[in-house]
Parts: C-alpha cells; sequence; structure tokens
C-alpha cells in the first residue's frame, strides 16, 4: 500500500471504477516515477487485460521491466511520452443541411477531428482536412510470407503503376480501387500500408468515424473532402478500413436515406468519368465483401479483390519475431510455436505473445525477480486461446456455396477447399 496521498486517492477511485484505463495509466506512470515498479507492474497486468493493444501501457510495462532488470536507466528508464489527444468534435452551428452550400463554409467547419501527424516531417493540412497520412517506411518485403497475395498486388497494382507504357499496350491500367478481403486480424491494413511505401506514396487512411455525420449532407461532404485531400497530396494510396460499412448495399438500407446518398457520393467520386483520380491509389478492406454495394464493385471502382487470408507459416514466424521482439525472451522458438498456430490468425498470435508476457510478467511479480518469456509461458497462453476466425469461415462457406454465381470468390473457394484438404 502506498504511503503517496496522490496514488492513494487515485487507487480509491480505481476500486470504485475500476474501467476507467486513463486512471490507472495516470498511477502506473506516477508509481514508475517513484520507483515502485513492482506495484506499478502489477497496475499494468490489469490495464492490460482491460485494452491488450495499448501502445502507451506497453511501454510502461517495457520501462518497469527493464527498470527491475536492473537497465532501467537514460532513455529506457524515461517516461512514456502522453499521446496527443485530437480536438474534441463539435457539431455546433450545423443543421439540417438541405440546399446548405458546404463548400463555401469550409472555414467556418470546427468539428472535424484533426489528425495527428506520424512522419517527421509532416506535410500541411488545409481546413477540414481528416484521417490520417503517413509516408510508410515498410515496403511488401517487410511482410513475410503471403507470396500469393504479393504476386497478385503486382499483377494487378504495383506491376501497371511501374510500366504504364506497357500497361497501356496491354490496355489494363492501375486506376479504379483494390480491394482486400479475408477474416478479420489478418494485415489488410499492414498490407495497405506496405503497398504505400512500395510505391514511395503519401498512405491517407479513413475509418467509417471520419466519413458519417448525423447532419444531413455532412458525410457526403466529409467524403468529397477526402478524396479532395488525396488528390492534392498525389501520389496517394486512399485507404478505407471497413469498405462495406461505407459503401454497404444500397438494397438492405431503404430505411436510410443518407447512407444511401453517401453510397453514391463515393461512386462519383471513384468514377474516372467524373473524377481526376491520377495518382490517388484506393485501396478499401474488408472482412465481409459480400456486403460491399455490387456498384462499387464495377470496373473502375473496386474492380480488382485480393484475399488476405489467415497467415501461412513464414508469416506466422514473422508475427511472432514482431511481437516478442521489444520483450525479454529465452529459449524461444519460433518455428516450433509457428508449426503449432497454423489456423490462427495475425491479432490471434499477436495475444499469445501478449498473454505469455503477462504470466512471465506476473511471475516475475510473484517472486520479485523479472524473469523472460519462455516456451512454457508461449504454451500456457496456446492452451487458453483459440483462433478466432471460424465465425468468419462459416460465413464465407455459405457465399462460396451459394452466392458464387459470377465466379468473385473462386480465389475463396480454392483456399477454402485446400485449408480442408490440409
Amino acid at each position: 500500500m502506498t504511503d503517496d496521498p496522490v496514488i492513494a486517492n487515485l487507487l480509491t477511485v480505481l476500486d470504485a471504477n475500476p474501467e476507467l484505463l486513463p486512471v490507472r495509466i495516470s498511477v502506473i506512470e506516477l508509481l514508475a516515477a517513484r520507483g515502485q515498479y513492482a506495484e506499478a507492474l502489477s497496475q499494468c497486468a490489469t490495464a492490460l487485460a482491460q485494452d491488450p493493444v495499448n501502445a502507451q501501457v506497453t511501454a510502461l510495462l517495457q520501462r518497469c521491466t527493464a527498470a527491475l532488470a536492473g537497465a532501467g536507466s537514460g532513455e529506457s528508464a524515461a517516461a512514456a511520452p502522453a499521446s496527443v489527444a485530437a480536438p474534441a468534435a463539435s457539431d455546433s452551428g450545423f443543421r439540417d443541411a438541405s440546399g446548405y452550400d458546404w463548400d463555401a463554409a469550409e472555414e467556418q467547419v470546427g468539428d472535424i477531428i484533426q489528425p495527428a501527424f506520424v512522419n517527421e516531417q509532416p506535410e500541411p493540412y488545409a481546413e477540414g482536412d481528416v484521417g490520417l497520412f503517413e509516408r510508410p517506411k515498410l515496403t511488401l518485403a517487410d511482410v513475410g510470407g503471403m507470396e500469393q497475395v504479393k504476386q497478385q498486388l503486382e499483377l494487378s497494382l504495383l506491376g501497371p503503376v511501374r510500366n504504364p507504357e506497357l500497361a497501356k499496350a496491354f490496355g489494363t491500367s492501375a486506376r479504379g480501387g483494390l480491394l482486400l478481403y479475408g477474416p478479420p486480424g489478418c494485415g489488410k491494413t499492414f498490407v495497405a500500408s506496405a503497398i504505400a511505401g512500395e510505391l514511395g506514396a503519401n498512405f491517407y487512411a479513413i475509418e467509417i468515424a471520419d466519413i458519417l455525420n448525423w447532419y444531413t449532407g455532412r458525410s457526403e461532404h466529409n467524403l468529397k473532402q477526402v478524396f479532395r485531400t488525396a488528390r492534392r497530396k498525389a501520389p496517394c494510396v486512399l485507404f478505407f478500413d471497413e469498405i462495406d460499412a461505407l459503401g454497404h448495399k444500397r438494397s438492405h438500407l431503404s430505411g436510410s436515406s443518407s447512407l444511401r446518398s453517401t453510397v453514391n457520393q463515393l461512386l462519383t467520386e471513384m468514377d474516372s468519368m467524373t473524377s481526376d483520380n491520377e495518382g490517388v491509389y484506393i485501396i478499401g478492406a474488408t472482412n465481409h465483401p459480400w456486403d460491399v454495394d455490387v456498384a462499387l464493385r464495377r470496373p473502375g471502382r473496386f474492380d480488382r479483390m485480393v484475399l488476405v487470408a489467415l497467415p501461412d507459416l513464414e508469416a506466422r514466424v514473422s508475427i511472432l519475431r514482431h511481437h516478442l521482439k521489444d520483450r525479454p525472451i529465452e529459449g524461444i522458438d519460433l518455428n516450433a510455436i509457428a508449426a503449432r498456430t497454423e489456423h490462427y490468425s495475425g491479432a490471434d498470435l499477436a495475444q499469445i505473445c501478449k498473454s505469455a508476457t503477462q504470466l512471465a510478467m506476473a511471475d516475475s511479480i510473484r517472486t520479485g525477480a523479472v524473469r523472460p518469456v519462455r516456451m512454457d509461458d508461449i504454451a500456457a497462453a496456446l492452451a487458453h486461446t483459440r483462433p478466432s476466425t471460424g465465425a468468419w469461415f462459416e460465413s464465407a462457406r455459405n457465399v462460396v456455396e451459394f452466392a458464387n454465381n459470377d465466379g468473385s470468390y473462386d480465389e475463396l473457394a480454392a483456399y477454402m477447399r485446400a485449408r480442408k484438404a490440409h
């Protein structure tokens, strides 16, 4: 029990409201600042149980572990920088926009969250820009395994971009959009970022929350602004995560005219006949391509689909290495772990690494001596972790069997047959 009144008060708050993660992070930072690393590690374990992918907690965990191991000096023991919070959104001043001129009101827009810059020398933003820009340093060479995916990307996008004259001679083009689909947690966003790095282009990531707004006409305006920004920042990979949520089948939106209008606006922006998207490479990601409006998959739009399936053996080794590289380990056999995790997604593998780390950390707290993550920790984590993509494959099986009349999912069908045979 701490005798620090500030920490004691915060712990009292947490006793009554244990879900307050920001308060718990503050307690961890205060404990670490006072050299109470064992107590801080205990709080880290609780915080990671709430949010296993929280980067700030992970950084504090590494700092405390290093300090207890006797290496907590200099930069390794420095406090993790606080994350930069985006300004809060506010819809004050916007009402029913029927007939409203959004473009004329650009300077009045104050409720779009401004993005945090990732690259060291960010490019200037204009008023109303949304989403997140970065200049990725990784390329497809950093993507372990997945050779079939890389070959398809080379054929459908990278080859035509690098060889425009040759592509023209064969009547092909990089125009239009590329749809990455597959089970959740298998690296679609990572692949899209690697494509941008491969092309030396900006990576412009858009989520559904960046677009949708409950005021009439605002969602369409946001979408128009996204494309305007992407064209200004060309060459640019414009990446839409969960595109099925934005471009849902209009036949299923009979009760939502605003969503139908948003889908129509997306169609307009992607249409090569009405929009100049030169240098803008549009990539969408979805777990459910069968829910994407059919008009979005016509030529000139998302007319190419690439299956990003479960990671193969080489990819699993790469994923495991990535998630264990900054943690104290001993006697870890990545190939042996990869061989036991054939049907696991990348997210499942990340969870196994985190669970094993928590087990080692809990043991360190009990004994008072830091010990590394070992194979028995991995085995224990595996015993309590199951592949998370079973439900997705059940849905995919129905699509392959009953809704593949046009051959759109032949690649998925072949993959599932090979998976079953294997």
